[in-house]
């Protein structure tokens, strides 16, 4: 049994949330060509709430992960189809990485996803995240379509299809 532990966001958490994913995106600045524009984005990552359910990890007290589950038919970029959920801004602290936090939050998206009878689980990430791009392969996630970088990080998203 992990540490850990996985519960639905509640307000109290907006700022731990919105200060885990500039922590967590800290280590790629130097990766986007406008770090300042890309930083002011995720710098709210509590918004997520508003079209879907963000999931934290917490340790005792500590907030240590947070990912965002987008159901079916909730806005999201043209680059996914409608009936597909989708996970959002999967972030672990630097300090929780290696204990399984980052696949917790993955599969519990997974498991809504089933839950909203999906077919189709989308995500989009970039070849620059080293850990987590292989941590979904390994998931059986597969390449589908490569999309416009994002502050010139390459992006491409990729689907898991659930057996029937």
């Amino acid at each position: 049994m992990p540490p850990f532990t996985l519960r639905d966001y509640a307000e109290p958490d907006r700022t731990l949330v919105n200060a885990l994913a500039l922590e967590a995106f800290e280590q790629f600045k130097h990766e986007y060509d406008d770090w300042p524009t890309f930083r002011s984005k995720i710098s709210d990552m509590a918004a997520l709430a508003g079209s879907g359910e963000i999931i934290v990890a917490t340790l005792g007290e500590q907030l240590i992960g947070a990912v965002a589950y987008v159901g079916p038919d909730k806005p999201r970029a043209a680059f996914f189809r409608p009936e597909w959920p989708i996970m959002r801004m999967l972030v672990v602290s630097p300090s929780a990485r290696g204990q399984g936090v980052g696949r917790a939050l993955a599969e519990e998206c997974l498991r809504r996803a089933r839950r909203d009878h999906a077919k189709y689980f989308a995500l989009h990430t970039s070849p620059i995240m080293s850990v987590a791009l292989p941590m979904y392969l390994r998931m059986g996630f597969q390449l589908h379509a490569n999309v416009p970088p994002i502050h010139g990080v390459e992006y491409n998203v990729y689907i898991k299809e659930f057996d029937a």
